[in-house]
């Protein structure tokens, strides 16, 4: 089946927190409650992280079948749910996964927070490698725990390991965790298997469990291949917990399905004492259902649309480099998440955000609420049809062109 990308679909009156909602100031309002955006040009949502294409026709055709059947009680992830997973993991990443390892969870967010509460001590500390997905920030400070930054280092528009940072901190006693996300979010890099295992082996010689956001690790540029944290080896595998999910891969993000593989049965028991204990141990029925169809017949959409995404990333670096100069773009080698320094428009984090927002009515994640590290920089979903990213690219050249002093 050829899908259409192009098509644009309106996503409006559907409760989509991607076009239903808008930032004022530091929390999100609904869109019919921000007047300044109810005439003129509509606003361009490209921040947070789900698609704006419709999923794969078998998932489409499951999730049909299974609400005609017109009775949605209580879900279980069963055998053919739990091989599934398996098949996937096997099929696409080479990672032999065993069934029993999987804790099905109601997203990965959700499960983080409870994995910082199962393995982090009050007063401990959680490594993490900003400028990086800002719910880290969160799931570590809401239960208890400290921040320990190991920032990325950035040199000629690519980001690296600090490896010596990271020894440093990991070696501190307090240090319990580390939260790696692979692929990273927001920069975009696919972590090589040789810079995982350095990674891995700083923290297994310090005893500082890995916990691996690799949400984002189904969506591989070509020329880059994704190496699931598990399979460097059985030792670094019985010390971490590997979180998945279908939701960035087939745009399902709205079904909270998500699974956590544990390879240490210990481990596992112990995260699945606090996920009872939260009352978090249901499944969506629907969530079940999308992943089956997606992981057993999705492998076409999924090569389609990450083909088109690439075209899309095309678009967007020949436009900046033509008509944007003062933007430097990186190149992601996974996601559908595209890092822009924008730090040459010589604009602070406030005026750049109404540059963006308010002037160019393009809906961006910020960079400064990556961490520090992310101030001057934007974040852009390009999953999206070609005919909105050129419109928003348009505009942001615009804005841009229009005001005094930035060249």
């Amino acid at each position: 089946m050829i899908y259409n990308f192009d098509r644009e679909i309106d996503r409006r009156g559907v409760h989509s927190a991607k076009w239903s909602v808008v930032k004022q100031g530091d929390r999100f309002v609904p869109l019919e409650d921000a007047p300044q955006f109810q005439e003129g040009k509509r606003l361009l949502p490209m921040w947070v992280a789900d698609m704006d294409f419709v999923c794969p026709q078998p998932v489409i055709d499951a999730l049909t079948a299974r609400a005609q059947h017109g009775i949605f009680g209580y879900g279980w992830p069963g055998a053919s749910y739990r091989q599934a997973v398996v098949d996937w993991m096997a099929r696409r990443h080479g990672w032999a996964v065993a069934p029993e390892w999987i804790v099905a969870t109601p997203g990965v967010v959700p499960a983080l927070n409870l994995l910082v509460r199962s393995f982090v001590s009050a007063g401990q500390r959680v490594i993490v490698q900003p400028p990086v997905y800002y719910p880290f920030y969160a799931a570590i400070a809401n239960n208890g725990a400290d921040l320990a930054r190991n920032p990325l280092l950035y040199a000629d528009g690519r980001y690296s390991i600090d490896f010596a940072g990271l020894e440093a901190l990991a070696s501190e006693p307090d240090v319990a965790m580390l939260i790696l996300s692979s692929p990273h979010n927001p920069v975009g890099r696919v972590w090589t298997r040789e810079e995982l295992q350095r990674l891995g082996e700083i923290c297994l010689a310090h005893d500082v469990l890995v916990v691996a956001d690799e949400i984002h690790g189904d969506l591989i540029y070509p020329d880059h291949r994704f190496t699931p944290y598990a399979t460097l080896g059985d030792e670094f595998a019985q010390a971490a917990v590997v979180c998945t999910a279908p939701s960035k891969t087939f745009n399902l993000a709205g079904l909270a399905t998500s699974n956590i593989i544990i390879p240490n049965p210990e481990l596992r028991l112990r995260f699945e004492r606090t996920l009872n204990s939260t009352g978090l141990h249901g499944v969506n029925t629907f969530g079940m259902v999308a992943l089956e169809a997606a992981y057993n017949e999705g492998e076409e959409w999924l090569a389609q649309v990450m083909d088109y995404i690439a075209g899309n990333f095309r678009t967007l670096r020949e436009f900046v480099a033509q008509h944007l100069p003062q933007i430097d773009v990186i190149a992601p080698e996974g996601t559908y998440l595209v890092w822009l320094d924008c730090r040459r428009l010589g604009l602070d984090k406030d005026a750049l955000e109404r540059l963006m927002l308010h002037e160019a009515r393009v809906f961006l994640d910020e960079g400064a609420i990556f961490g520090v590290e992310g101030e001057g920089f934007e974040r852009v979903n390009i999953a999206c049809p070609r005919s909105i990213l050129v419109e928003a690219l348009q505009r942001i050249k615009a804005a841009v062109d229009s005001r005094p002093g930035v060249s």
